[in-house]
């Protein structure tokens, strides 16, 4: 398709309200679309879409005035160019990316829209060899899961890794990249996600609904200790960190993909605050760094992660996908907590 023969108007899932998925949504068919790139901006025409926890999580907690709604749900993408406007990409490309909460709240965009506007550099090439439908949830969490191993955790191939919540999409991702660079991985998560977490690459898996992990963590911890311990989970509970001298090496680093509590549980927050950040070593702090990720488009980190998606060392396991107009039933999949890998929604019917 070309840029000329795209349409004014277009299908969209906005959020127009703060609220659940449910309420806060709003499917609108006749939303412009976007006419006027930037320079730097491309126009896709987005092929398929996925869901992840953020999107539901900021529909509930901000306020429309700080969310500048309305605007198009969700970030993660696959699609076609339909205008490179001058920049590397041209009509037709395949490609996959992502736009970041930012800036949809500038400009509104976003990736559960049959088209959306968004930085060049905010794209890969997608491979053949991967449909829409895979390619469509690799680029957040997967980016996410190679910074906190690299960027903020500093792994090194051959060293060891603990990932907890390796059936989440951040931990999956933490897997496969982990192992793609030649470390031992040893993965956490429920009793019948063992098979998914091992067919991902985990050398050794804890289930965390026997007993509590650090202590499961204490009883069976390496020889050398682990290098980095990444919390793909959001737990506010930070047992696993305040008991981890026993089993991360010093120098070692803790990276959480943010605390996530049910609400503002203030003694539970300010519990967090005290054992990550203020609690000195002479109260018993513990003597490990604790760093929380905050993804952030750094080209560099986006080509190294798309040169595994290209060679097949990593992929973005699929949990479920679902029709354009099921979007508020993918979300009720995702609010269940139980999905294994990405929830994916066919913008165009006819993607892979």
């Amino acid at each position: 398709m070309s840029s000329a023969s795209v349409p004014p108007t277009m299908r969209a899932w906005r959020v127009v309200r703060k609220g659940e998925p449910s309420k806060a949504l709003q499917f609108d068919e006749n939303v412009p679309v976007p006419s006027k790139l930037s320079p730097g901006d491309v126009l896709v025409k987005v092929q398929a879409a996925a869901l992840n926890p953020v999107g539901y999580k900021l529909m509930k907690l901000l306020p429309n005035f700080i969310a500048k709604r309305p605007h198009i749900a969700e970030y993660d993408l696959a699609g076609v160019v339909v205008d490179g406007n001058g920049t590397k990409w041209k009509a037709g490309d395949a490609v996959y990316g992502m736009i970041t909460s930012q800036q949809t709240m500038k400009t509104r965009q976003g990736a559960l829209a049959e088209y959306t506007g968004l930085p060049a550099s905010n794209l890969l090439a997608r491979p053949s060899s991967v449909p829409p439908t895979q390619a469509a949830g690799l680029t957040l969490a997967g980016l996410t899961a190679y910074q906190c191993l690299f960027r903020v955790g500093g792994l090194e191939p051959g060293q060891s890794v603990f990932v907890n919540g390796g059936s989440t999409a951040v931990g999956a991702f933490a897997i496969q990249l982990a192992k793609a660079v030649g470390c031992t991985v040893a993965a956490s998560a429920s009793g019948k996600n063992e098979q998914f977490v091992k067919s991902l690459g985990a050398d050794e898996f804890f289930d965390y609904t026997k007993e509590p992990l650090h202590k499961q963590l204490e009883a069976r911890a390496p020889s050398p200790k682990y290098h980095l311990i990444v919390e793909a989970v959001g737990l506010i509970d930070l047992s696993i960190y305040t008991h981890s001298e026993a089993y991360l090496a010093p120098g070692g680093a803790f990276v959480s993909v943010g605390p996530q509590p049910n609400g503002f549980d203030v003694p539970a927050i300010s519990k967090l605050l005290w054992d990550a950040f203020l609690k000195p070593t002479w109260l018993g702090g513990t003597k490990r760094a604790f760093k929380i990720i905050r993804v952030t488009l750094v080209e560099e980190d986006m080509q190294a992660f798309g040169k595994y998606v290209e060679e097949g060392k990593v992929k973005a396991p699929v949990d479920s996908v679902y029709e354009f107009r099921d979007v508020l039933k993918a979300y009720e999949r995702m609010m269940t907590g139980r999905a294994t890998g990405k929830i994916i929604v066919k913008v165009d019917p006819e993607a892979e």
